[in-house]
């Protein structure tokens, strides 16, 4: 009897492909309306009805003959038309939903046709093993189609993944100075060409809370290996505005976040991202925005560790040679002394001694590292050193 099945499969695959495929072509753009958007040509449709109509009997042949179900193999060339099928509706943007319902629709005319054709021929329990027999391999075609159609999918979420992370390294490293590189990724990144922009910088940073305290400003993120970069594209005269949703971000986030000055244009990313690093390490790990403006002396020593060595070693460095006490008695009167710009009353109240005992100390600071400190005028290069010092920027403990 499975003999006899086979045969009439045979045939009607011989005789009825194209007839079926005509139908399945006219069925699909009547009642799938995503067919009839220019999506997909009418030309490829029936290509694509034929080719799988065509494998969807082999299987069923194959299957009732054997009295096997149909078994779903990634490698299978049976299934090479609905694969085919699923990466080609992936690349036309056609929803899976609509490219499965309209293997539905296939099987359902492919069924009805068997039913036509064979209700003379074949007996009620050939026919029912057919039945059987096709909604497997229909089941099976689909889920291949689907398995390509993500496939697809996937990979061209890696590949937009590649050419962002091409582009956002473009930025950062300077090519935005070439207006069609700027262009590009201006366009892609969907922001103004020629915006005022900050650019952002933190160890982490939730990107959605972000936008949502950055809105309506245009913004764009990237997660890079040492943490998330951000282009934030100015409303207006907003920079204040900005900084503020950019700090409160950071504070409930409990973690430093640097921003930038005000650069002009995708093409000065580049010196944005810089100064934002910049102001990021000035700050450290205490929580907060770390504006480069506000961070200026800590930028320049960062930006010339050199001459923050020198400094160190001027008038830092001295220091650690005395005993542990005195020398954290000095530090700390040096750096209130700053602070209060060369008042000792001040200074004595700061660090709870009398002022002449501020006095004292200042005259042993100048004994140990041979350089004159004047009454009520602190050096500039002593802010700096001491700066240098707490950022680590030599052998020294910070003070």
């Amino acid at each position: 009897m499975r003999a006899a099945t086979h045969d009439f499969l045979a045939r009607h695959q011989r005789e009825r492909l194209d007839p079926i495929s005509d139908r399945l072509v006219e069925t699909i753009q009547r009642e799938n309306p995503v067919y009839r958007l220019d999506r997909v040509s009418r030309a490829d449709l029936r290509h694509s009805c034929v080719t799988n109509v065509s494998r969807i009997l082999e299987l069923l042949a194959d299957a009732v003959s054997s009295g096997v179900r149909p078994h779903q193999n990634d490698q299978d060339p049976s299934y090479d038309a609905a694969r085919a099928t699923g990466r080609r509706r992936s690349e036309q943007g056609v929803p899976l939903d609509d490219v499965l319902r309209s293997f539905r629709m296939g099987g359902r005319l492919i069924w009805e046709d068997l039913i036509e054709r064979g209700e003379d021929v074949l007996d009620a329990a050939a026919l029912r093993d057919i039945g059987t027999q096709l909604w497997e391999v229909v089941d099976a075609t689909s889920a291949q189609v689907a398995t390509a159609y993500h496939a697809h999918e996937r990979a061209v979420v890696r590949a937009d993944e590649q050419q962002r992370a091409e582009l956002w390294e473009g930025l950062l490293t300077g090519r935005g100075h070439d207006q069609t590189f700027a262009r590009d990724a201006a366009l892609r990144l969907d922001l103004p060409l020629a915006a005022e922009l900050l650019v952002v910088v933190a160890s982490r940073l939730d990107r959605r809370v972000a936008d949502e305290r950055l809105s309506p400003h245009a913004t764009a993120w990237v997660r890079r290996t040492e943490g998330v970069v951000g282009l934030v594209a100015l409303r207006d005269d907003s920079t204040v505005e900005a900084c503020a949703a950019l700090d409160a971000v950071a504070r409930e986030a409990k973690v430093p976040v640097g921003v930038s000055a005000v650069v002009v244009g995708l093409g000065s990313v580049d010196e944005g991202y810089r100064q934002a690093a910049l102001a990021l390490r000035a700050q450290g790990t205490t929580p907060g925005l770390a504006a480069l403006d506000e961070r200026l002396p800590e930028a320049l020593l960062l930006d010339s560790p050199e001459t923050a060595a020198r400094l160190i070693a001027r008038w830092v460095e001295p220091l650690d040679r005395l005993p542990a006490a005195e020398r954290q008695a000095l530090l700390a009167t040096l750096t209130a002394w700053v602070a209060h710009a060369g008042s000792a009353t001040r200074t004595a109240a700061a660090v709870h001694c009398h002022r002449n005992t501020v006095v004292n100390r200042l005259r042993r600071v100048t004994e140990v590292t041979g350089v004159r400190l004047a009454d009520d005028a602190p050096p500039v290069e002593l802010d700096l050193a001491l700066r240098a010092a707490r950022m680590g920027l030599g052998p020294t403990t910070s003070p």
